[in-house]
Protein backbone atom coordinates (compact mmCIF):
# COMPACT_ATOMS: atom_id res chain seq x y z
CA UNK A 1 0.00 0.00 0.00
CA UNK A 2 0.92 3.25 -1.02
CA UNK A 3 0.00 6.39 1.49
CA UNK A 4 -1.26 9.33 -0.34
CA UNK A 5 1.42 12.09 -0.24
CA UNK A 6 0.22 15.87 1.32
CA UNK A 7 -0.38 18.45 -1.48
CA UNK A 8 2.23 21.05 -1.38
CA UNK A 9 -0.67 23.85 -0.18
CA UNK A 10 -1.25 21.61 2.36
CA UNK A 11 -1.82 24.06 4.90
CA UNK A 12 -4.08 26.33 2.83
CA UNK A 13 -5.98 23.39 1.68
CA UNK A 14 -6.96 23.04 5.12
CA UNK A 15 -7.88 26.60 6.19
CA UNK A 16 -10.22 26.52 2.96
CA UNK A 17 -12.04 23.16 4.14
CA UNK A 18 -12.27 24.55 7.36
CA UNK A 19 -13.66 27.90 6.39
CA UNK A 20 -16.84 25.93 5.05
CA UNK A 21 -17.26 24.54 8.38
CA UNK A 22 -18.71 21.06 7.45
CA UNK A 23 -16.88 18.93 8.95
CA UNK A 24 -18.53 16.99 11.91
CA UNK A 25 -21.70 18.53 11.11
CA UNK A 26 -24.69 16.35 10.78
CA UNK A 27 -26.33 14.86 7.50
CA UNK A 28 -27.50 17.19 5.27
CA UNK A 29 -30.43 16.42 2.96
CA UNK A 30 -28.63 17.70 -0.18
CA UNK A 31 -25.84 16.13 0.01
CA UNK A 32 -27.59 13.13 0.48
CA UNK A 33 -29.76 13.52 -2.61
CA UNK A 34 -26.13 13.74 -5.01
CA UNK A 35 -25.15 10.96 -3.12
CA UNK A 36 -28.24 8.68 -3.58
CA UNK A 37 -28.04 10.04 -7.33
CA UNK A 38 -25.11 9.21 -7.74
CA UNK A 39 -25.47 5.46 -6.94
CA UNK A 40 -27.90 4.98 -9.16
CA UNK A 41 -26.52 6.57 -12.17
CA UNK A 42 -23.59 4.72 -12.13
CA UNK A 43 -24.85 1.75 -10.61
CA UNK A 44 -22.67 1.12 -7.95
CA UNK A 45 -23.87 0.38 -4.04
CA UNK A 46 -21.43 3.15 -2.68
CA UNK A 47 -21.46 6.89 -3.05
CA UNK A 48 -19.76 9.63 -1.09
CA UNK A 49 -18.91 13.18 -0.55
CA UNK A 50 -15.32 13.03 1.23
CA UNK A 51 -13.64 16.10 3.09
CA UNK A 52 -9.71 15.62 3.77
CA UNK A 53 -9.11 16.59 7.12
CA UNK A 54 -5.66 16.53 8.87
CA UNK A 55 -5.33 13.02 9.21
CA UNK A 56 -8.81 11.59 8.44
CA UNK A 57 -11.26 11.16 5.38
CA UNK A 58 -14.77 12.98 6.80
CA UNK A 59 -18.05 11.73 4.96
CA UNK A 60 -20.50 14.42 4.71
CA UNK A 61 -22.60 12.07 3.05
CA UNK A 62 -21.93 8.30 2.79
CA UNK A 63 -24.48 6.30 1.03
CA UNK A 64 -24.25 2.87 1.11
CA UNK A 65 -21.50 2.51 4.05
CA UNK A 66 -22.11 2.84 7.88
CA UNK A 67 -19.39 5.00 9.12
CA UNK A 68 -18.61 8.48 8.33
CA UNK A 69 -15.16 8.70 8.67
CA UNK A 70 -11.65 7.07 7.99
CA UNK A 71 -8.23 7.46 8.35
CA UNK A 72 -6.32 9.83 5.57
CA UNK A 73 -3.66 7.96 5.13
CA UNK A 74 -5.80 4.70 3.63
CA UNK A 75 -7.91 6.75 1.88
CA UNK A 76 -8.67 6.83 -2.61
CA UNK A 77 -9.63 10.36 -2.45
CA UNK A 78 -6.39 11.33 -0.64
CA UNK A 79 -4.61 10.36 -4.16
CA UNK A 80 -7.44 11.44 -6.08
CA UNK A 81 -6.72 15.22 -5.11
CA UNK A 82 -3.11 14.72 -5.70
CA UNK A 83 -4.12 14.03 -9.90
CA UNK A 84 -4.76 16.78 -12.25
CA UNK A 85 -7.29 14.48 -13.53
CA UNK A 86 -11.07 15.45 -14.25
CA UNK A 87 -11.61 12.01 -12.77
CA UNK A 88 -9.62 9.42 -11.39
CA UNK A 89 -10.93 5.88 -11.76
CA UNK A 90 -9.20 2.57 -10.46
CA UNK A 91 -10.85 -0.38 -11.93
CA UNK A 92 -9.23 -3.47 -10.06
CA UNK A 93 -7.80 -1.57 -6.94
CA UNK A 94 -6.52 -5.10 -6.30
CA UNK A 95 -3.96 -4.45 -9.02
CA UNK A 96 -3.03 -1.16 -8.04
CA UNK A 97 0.47 -1.21 -6.10
CA UNK A 98 -1.30 1.46 -4.22
CA UNK A 99 -4.18 -0.20 -2.78
CA UNK A 100 -4.08 -4.07 -3.22
CA UNK A 101 -3.11 -4.11 0.69
CA UNK A 102 -5.18 -1.57 1.78
CA UNK A 103 -7.44 -2.06 4.57
CA UNK A 104 -10.46 -0.53 2.57
CA UNK A 105 -9.95 -3.62 -0.18
CA UNK A 106 -8.80 -6.31 1.66
CA UNK A 107 -11.41 -5.65 4.68
CA UNK A 108 -14.59 -3.61 2.87
CA UNK A 109 -13.98 -4.79 -0.79
CA UNK A 110 -13.52 -1.79 -2.27
CA UNK A 111 -12.39 -2.47 -5.40
CA UNK A 112 -13.55 -0.14 -7.89
CA UNK A 113 -13.10 3.65 -7.40
CA UNK A 114 -13.92 6.91 -8.99
CA UNK A 115 -13.21 10.01 -7.82
CA UNK A 116 -14.14 13.85 -8.80
CA UNK A 117 -12.10 16.20 -6.93
CA UNK A 118 -13.99 18.92 -4.89
CA UNK A 119 -12.60 22.09 -6.21
CA UNK A 120 -13.50 26.00 -4.61
CA UNK A 121 -13.42 29.14 -5.91
CA UNK A 122 -9.88 29.43 -5.02
CA UNK A 123 -8.46 26.50 -7.02
CA UNK A 124 -8.26 24.10 -3.15
CA UNK A 125 -9.21 20.19 -3.90
CA UNK A 126 -11.71 20.30 -0.56
CA UNK A 127 -12.17 16.27 -1.10
CA UNK A 128 -13.95 14.27 -3.46
CA UNK A 129 -17.25 13.09 -5.10
CA UNK A 130 -17.24 9.48 -5.10
CA UNK A 131 -18.38 6.05 -6.07
CA UNK A 132 -17.33 2.37 -4.85
CA UNK A 133 -18.26 -1.03 -6.00
CA UNK A 134 -17.04 -4.18 -4.39
CA UNK A 135 -16.36 -5.72 -7.90
CA UNK A 136 -14.26 -4.67 -10.97
CA UNK A 137 -15.96 -2.45 -13.37
CA UNK A 138 -15.97 1.20 -16.04
CA UNK A 139 -17.91 3.86 -15.51
CA UNK A 140 -19.52 5.05 -19.43
CA UNK A 141 -18.95 8.54 -20.69
CA UNK A 142 -21.83 9.71 -19.78
CA UNK A 143 -21.88 8.43 -15.89
CA UNK A 144 -18.21 10.06 -15.74
CA UNK A 145 -19.60 13.26 -17.22
CA UNK A 146 -22.50 13.15 -15.01
CA UNK A 147 -20.18 12.52 -11.72
CA UNK A 148 -17.86 15.58 -12.66
CA UNK A 149 -21.02 17.71 -13.55
CA UNK A 150 -22.25 16.93 -9.65
CA UNK A 151 -19.31 17.48 -8.08
CA UNK A 152 -19.32 20.94 -9.56
CA UNK A 153 -22.80 21.05 -7.83
CA UNK A 154 -21.49 20.05 -4.26
CA UNK A 155 -19.37 22.51 -4.11
CA UNK A 156 -21.78 24.94 -4.89
CA UNK A 157 -23.30 24.06 -1.87
CA UNK A 158 -20.44 24.83 0.10
CA UNK A 159 -20.26 27.91 -1.47
CA UNK A 160 -23.68 28.98 -0.81
CA UNK A 161 -22.98 27.53 2.14
CA UNK A 162 -20.15 29.67 3.19
CA UNK A 163 -22.20 32.83 1.83
CA UNK A 164 -24.88 32.23 4.51
CA UNK A 165 -22.04 31.97 7.14
CA UNK A 166 -20.19 35.07 6.14
CA UNK A 167 -23.93 36.58 6.28
CA UNK A 168 -25.07 35.32 9.20
CA UNK A 169 -21.55 36.84 11.05
CA UNK A 170 -22.39 40.28 9.14
CA UNK A 171 -25.85 40.17 10.41
CA UNK A 172 -24.20 39.42 14.70
CA UNK A 173 -21.62 42.40 13.71
CA UNK A 174 -24.48 44.59 12.52
CA UNK A 175 -26.37 43.91 15.59
CA UNK A 176 -23.17 44.43 18.14
CA UNK A 177 -23.13 47.93 16.76
CA UNK A 178 -27.20 48.51 17.07
CA UNK A 179 -26.90 47.60 20.48
CA UNK A 180 -23.75 50.07 21.00
CA UNK A 181 -25.44 52.33 19.51
CA UNK A 182 -28.58 51.79 20.75
CA UNK A 183 -26.67 52.11 24.35
CA UNK A 184 -24.88 55.50 23.06
CA UNK A 185 -27.99 57.21 22.45
CA UNK A 186 -29.42 56.27 25.80
CA UNK A 187 -26.86 57.57 27.80
CA UNK A 188 -26.35 60.21 25.59
CA UNK A 189 -30.10 61.23 26.21
CA UNK A 190 -29.91 60.68 29.60
CA UNK A 191 -26.99 62.01 30.41
CA UNK A 192 -27.72 65.66 28.43
CA UNK A 193 -31.32 65.80 28.98
CA UNK A 194 -30.55 67.23 32.90
CA UNK A 195 -28.40 69.99 31.80
CA UNK A 196 -30.23 70.83 29.04
CA UNK A 197 -33.29 71.45 30.75
CA UNK A 198 -30.90 73.84 33.04
CA UNK A 199 -30.18 75.92 30.56
CA UNK A 200 -33.52 76.48 28.87
CA UNK A 201 -34.78 76.95 32.41
CA UNK A 202 -31.93 79.16 33.32
CA UNK A 203 -32.20 81.20 30.31
CA UNK A 204 -36.24 81.37 30.84
CA UNK A 205 -34.99 83.04 34.28
CA UNK A 206 -32.83 85.10 32.93
CA UNK A 207 -34.99 86.46 30.07
CA UNK A 208 -37.75 87.42 32.49
CA UNK A 209 -35.43 89.09 35.31
CA UNK A 210 -33.91 91.19 32.96
CA UNK A 211 -36.54 92.20 30.28
CA UNK A 212 -35.69 95.95 31.07
CA UNK A 213 -32.35 95.58 32.15
CA UNK A 214 -31.16 94.18 28.70
CA UNK A 215 -30.56 95.99 25.27
CA UNK A 216 -32.63 94.01 22.40
CA UNK A 217 -30.03 92.85 20.98
CA UNK A 218 -28.45 90.84 24.38
CA UNK A 219 -32.34 89.46 24.80
CA UNK A 220 -32.13 88.28 20.98
CA UNK A 221 -28.92 86.48 21.99
CA UNK A 222 -30.89 84.69 25.11
CA UNK A 223 -34.01 83.99 22.53
CA UNK A 224 -31.42 82.08 20.36
CA UNK A 225 -29.92 80.14 23.20
CA UNK A 226 -33.47 78.71 24.54
CA UNK A 227 -34.51 78.25 20.46
CA UNK A 228 -31.03 76.13 20.41
CA UNK A 229 -31.13 74.65 23.55
CA UNK A 230 -35.18 73.47 22.63
CA UNK A 231 -33.76 72.16 19.07
CA UNK A 232 -31.60 70.12 20.43
CA UNK A 233 -33.49 69.24 23.53
CA UNK A 234 -35.63 67.94 20.75
CA UNK A 235 -33.25 66.48 19.06
CA UNK A 236 -32.11 64.39 21.98
CA UNK A 237 -35.64 63.03 22.73
CA UNK A 238 -35.76 61.84 18.61
CA UNK A 239 -32.76 59.84 18.76
CA UNK A 240 -33.77 58.22 21.77
CA UNK A 241 -37.07 57.29 20.32
CA UNK A 242 -35.36 56.03 16.92
CA UNK A 243 -33.81 53.49 19.23
CA UNK A 244 -35.91 52.85 22.03
CA UNK A 245 -38.43 51.72 19.23
CA UNK A 246 -37.63 48.20 20.11
CA UNK A 247 -38.73 48.27 23.33
CA UNK A 248 -41.89 49.08 21.86
CA UNK A 249 -42.43 46.46 19.65
CA UNK A 250 -41.76 43.91 22.62
CA UNK A 251 -45.46 44.83 23.32
CA UNK A 252 -48.22 42.52 22.86
CA UNK A 253 -50.87 42.43 20.07
CA UNK A 254 -53.91 43.25 21.95
CA UNK A 255 -57.98 44.03 20.31
CA UNK A 256 -58.31 47.92 20.05
CA UNK A 257 -61.44 49.61 19.35
CA UNK A 258 -59.98 52.27 16.09
CA UNK A 259 -62.57 54.92 17.41
CA UNK A 260 -61.24 54.76 21.16
CA UNK A 261 -57.23 55.22 19.80
CA UNK A 262 -58.34 58.02 17.39
CA UNK A 263 -59.80 59.59 20.97
CA UNK A 264 -56.80 58.89 22.63
CA UNK A 265 -54.83 60.33 19.79
CA UNK A 266 -56.80 63.60 19.73
CA UNK A 267 -56.25 64.37 23.10
CA UNK A 268 -52.37 63.85 22.89
CA UNK A 269 -52.43 65.95 19.55
CA UNK A 270 -54.77 68.45 19.45
CA UNK A 271 -53.52 70.52 22.91
CA UNK A 272 -54.28 73.86 21.11
CA UNK A 273 -57.82 72.47 19.64
CA UNK A 274 -56.83 73.93 15.89
CA UNK A 275 -57.46 70.92 14.05
CA UNK A 276 -60.49 69.42 12.91
CA UNK A 277 -60.69 66.20 12.60
CA UNK A 278 -62.28 64.21 9.94
CA UNK A 279 -62.77 60.16 10.46
CA UNK A 280 -63.82 57.30 8.46
CA UNK A 281 -63.79 53.77 8.81
CA UNK A 282 -64.67 50.47 7.17
CA UNK A 283 -63.66 48.77 10.45
CA UNK A 284 -64.17 48.66 14.21
CA UNK A 285 -61.36 46.88 16.16
CA UNK A 286 -57.98 45.86 15.16
CA UNK A 287 -55.64 43.56 16.39
CA UNK A 288 -52.01 44.87 16.85
CA UNK A 289 -49.35 46.40 19.21
CA UNK A 290 -51.08 49.62 20.63
CA UNK A 291 -47.51 51.64 21.28
CA UNK A 292 -46.63 51.19 18.42
CA UNK A 293 -49.48 52.40 16.14
CA UNK A 294 -49.83 54.95 18.71
CA UNK A 295 -46.57 56.30 18.10
CA UNK A 296 -46.83 56.13 14.57
CA UNK A 297 -50.11 58.22 14.61
CA UNK A 298 -49.09 60.79 16.99
CA UNK A 299 -46.00 61.56 14.56
CA UNK A 300 -48.31 62.01 11.69
CA UNK A 301 -50.89 63.67 13.18
CA UNK A 302 -48.38 65.99 15.44
CA UNK A 303 -46.23 67.19 11.75
CA UNK A 304 -49.46 67.70 10.16
CA UNK A 305 -50.60 70.31 12.29
CA UNK A 306 -47.43 71.67 12.86
CA UNK A 307 -46.38 72.33 9.53
CA UNK A 308 -49.43 73.79 8.54
CA UNK A 309 -50.08 77.27 8.55
CA UNK A 310 -53.09 77.48 7.53
CA UNK A 311 -55.70 79.47 9.51
CA UNK A 312 -57.92 76.03 9.12
CA UNK A 313 -56.23 72.63 9.87
CA UNK A 314 -57.70 69.60 8.84
CA UNK A 315 -56.96 66.38 9.74
CA UNK A 316 -58.29 63.55 7.76
CA UNK A 317 -57.92 59.93 9.15
CA UNK A 318 -59.21 57.00 7.25
CA UNK A 319 -58.62 53.11 8.45
CA UNK A 320 -59.76 49.61 6.98
CA UNK A 321 -58.83 46.10 5.97
CA UNK A 322 -58.86 43.07 3.95
CA UNK A 323 -57.83 39.70 4.40
CA UNK A 324 -53.73 39.90 5.48
CA UNK A 325 -53.81 43.55 6.70
CA UNK A 326 -55.01 46.90 8.09
CA UNK A 327 -54.84 50.50 5.55
CA UNK A 328 -54.31 53.64 7.16
CA UNK A 329 -54.61 56.96 5.62
CA UNK A 330 -53.83 60.69 7.63
CA UNK A 331 -54.18 63.43 5.25
CA UNK A 332 -53.98 66.80 5.67
CA UNK A 333 -54.59 70.46 4.08
CA UNK A 334 -51.26 71.98 4.68
CA UNK A 335 -48.35 73.37 1.86
CA UNK A 336 -47.25 69.81 1.11
CA UNK A 337 -43.99 69.03 0.70
CA UNK A 338 -41.64 69.79 -2.35
CA UNK A 339 -41.37 66.85 -4.47
CA UNK A 340 -37.31 66.89 -4.56
CA UNK A 341 -37.61 65.56 -0.86
CA UNK A 342 -40.07 63.23 -1.02
CA UNK A 343 -38.39 60.52 -1.25
CA UNK A 344 -35.49 61.12 1.26
CA UNK A 345 -38.40 62.33 3.96
CA UNK A 346 -37.90 58.77 5.93
CA UNK A 347 -34.53 58.52 5.93
CA UNK A 348 -33.03 59.30 9.03
CA UNK A 349 -31.32 62.68 9.76
CA UNK A 350 -32.79 63.64 6.46
CA UNK A 351 -34.83 67.54 7.39
CA UNK A 352 -36.61 69.38 4.83
CA UNK A 353 -35.13 72.74 6.18
CA UNK A 354 -39.04 73.79 6.43
CA UNK A 355 -39.52 75.67 9.74
CA UNK A 356 -42.89 74.35 11.63
CA UNK A 357 -45.38 77.70 12.73
CA UNK A 358 -43.24 77.86 16.26
CA UNK A 359 -40.28 78.73 14.16
CA UNK A 360 -38.34 75.32 14.55
CA UNK A 361 -36.70 72.80 12.51
CA UNK A 362 -37.42 68.77 12.52
CA UNK A 363 -34.12 66.75 13.58
CA UNK A 364 -35.50 64.20 10.57
CA UNK A 365 -35.65 61.51 12.83
CA UNK A 366 -39.33 61.21 13.18
CA UNK A 367 -40.51 59.86 9.89
CA UNK A 368 -37.41 57.41 10.12
CA UNK A 369 -38.77 56.14 12.91
CA UNK A 370 -42.31 55.71 11.78
CA UNK A 371 -41.01 53.65 8.93
CA UNK A 372 -38.93 51.57 11.25
CA UNK A 373 -42.12 50.44 13.41
CA UNK A 374 -44.63 50.26 10.52
CA UNK A 375 -41.38 47.85 8.88
CA UNK A 376 -41.15 46.19 12.11
CA UNK A 377 -44.93 45.40 12.33
CA UNK A 378 -44.83 43.72 8.56
CA UNK A 379 -46.34 46.90 6.84
CA UNK A 380 -44.99 49.69 4.52
CA UNK A 381 -45.45 53.43 4.50
CA UNK A 382 -45.84 56.10 1.24
CA UNK A 383 -46.52 59.44 0.56
CA UNK A 384 -48.05 61.92 -1.71
CA UNK A 385 -48.37 65.30 -1.58
CA UNK A 386 -49.17 68.80 -3.43
CA UNK A 387 -47.55 72.26 -2.66
CA UNK A 388 -50.59 74.09 -0.99
CA UNK A 389 -52.78 71.49 -1.17
CA UNK A 390 -51.75 68.71 1.16
CA UNK A 391 -50.14 65.68 2.09
CA UNK A 392 -51.39 62.15 2.36
CA UNK A 393 -49.32 59.36 4.22
CA UNK A 394 -51.06 56.35 3.61
CA UNK A 395 -49.73 53.10 5.51
CA UNK A 396 -50.19 49.15 5.94
CA UNK A 397 -50.05 47.19 9.32
CA UNK A 398 -49.96 43.02 8.60
CA UNK A 399 -52.42 41.01 10.47
CA UNK A 400 -51.11 38.33 13.14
Amino acid sequence: MIRPELPENEFERQLAVNKYQLLDTLPEESYDNITALMAYICEVPISLVSLLDRDRNYLKSHHGVPFNESPRDLSFCGHAINSDAAITIIEDSRKDERFFDNPLVTDHLAVFYAGVPLINSDGYKLGTLCVYDTKPRQLTEKQQNALIVMAKQVVSLFEERFQNIKLIQMQGRLQERYEALKKFASIVSHDLKSPMANIISLTELLESKNNTGLDEESLQYLRYIKTSSNALKDYIDGLFKFYDTDDILEGENEVLIVQDVIDELKLITNLDQSAAFRVEGSCECVITNKSALLQVLVNLVTNAIKYNPKDKNEIYIAFSENNSEYQFVVRDNGNGIPETHIEKIFDLFSVVGTKDKYGNIGTGIGLATVKKIIESLGGSISVTSKLNVGTTFTFTILKN
